[in-house]
């Protein structure tokens, strides 16, 4: 078992706040280290040493750092199994990381800080462009997951069963994300009455962007 822990962090990087949910469900007490991307903090040597990709989160843990937030969620999970994050049954522990997928690997990544910079910079996009692009891909990824929550939800307060998993600790973020960027959501019922259930829990709210000790600080 890991006794320390630390997060390295940025208030409103949606991957970190997968992470930090999971933290607050399994009870599990970890240092924050906020790395400013405005100030490329991430970028810097020291942080590159840790995790050669610079990106938000990683986990240091008594075995060595982990990146990718799902994979941290996933081995926070296994080591500290209650509450579970994924069904026992198989086919249901694939049907809940499916649906986490959609916003882990197919909205997330292209809408990601340094894939907007680049539309910005190289590509020389608009910043209305930008915005269009960011909402698109959200849009496409709300559409299925909205058909998948009405099929997989048992309750309409979680996106599979009637418990919390690893794809509401995907949705939770991504809605945030959302709802920056101006989408339209009211066409998404069923992912709205979700989100509002699980922002009403304690741990969805101390894991919130604007919960964090660097969100008063961060530029905007």
């Amino acid at each position: 078992m890991d006794s320390t822990l630390t997060l390295y962090t940025f208030w409103r990087s949606s991957a970190a706040y997968r992470v930090r949910i999971a933290l607050q469900l399994k009870g599990l007490a970890c240092d924050a280290v906020p790395k400013r991307f405005a100030a490329g903090e991430h970028r810097q040597p020291d942080y590159l040493g840790l995790n050669p990709q610079g990106l938000i989160p990683a986990l240091q843990t008594s075995h060595g750092v982990l990146a990718q937030s799902l994979a941290i969620i996933e081995y926070l999970d296994e080591l500290h199994p209650d509450p579970a994050l994924l069904p026992r049954d198989p086919f249901a522990r694939a049907q809940v990381r499916a649906m986490a997928q959609v916003i882990v690997c197919d909205v997330h990544p292209i809408n990601n800080l340094r894939v907007l910079n680049y539309l910005r910079g190289r590509l020389g996009h608009s910043e209305q462009e930008v915005q269009e692009w960011v909402r698109h891909w959200i849009t496409a990824g709300f559409d299925s997951l909205e058909v998948l929550a009405h099929r997989h939800s048992k309750d309409g307060r979680h996106l599979f069963g009637d418990t919390v998993t690893l794809a509401d600790l995907c949705l939770v973020p991504q809605m945030y994300n959302a709802r920056r960027f101006g989408c339209e959501l009211a066409r998404y019922p069923t992912l709205l009455a979700i989100d509002v259930n699980l922002c009403s829990l304690a741990a969805f709210l101390a894991a919130a962007p604007e919960a964090q000790a660097d969100a008063e600080s961060a530029p905007r």
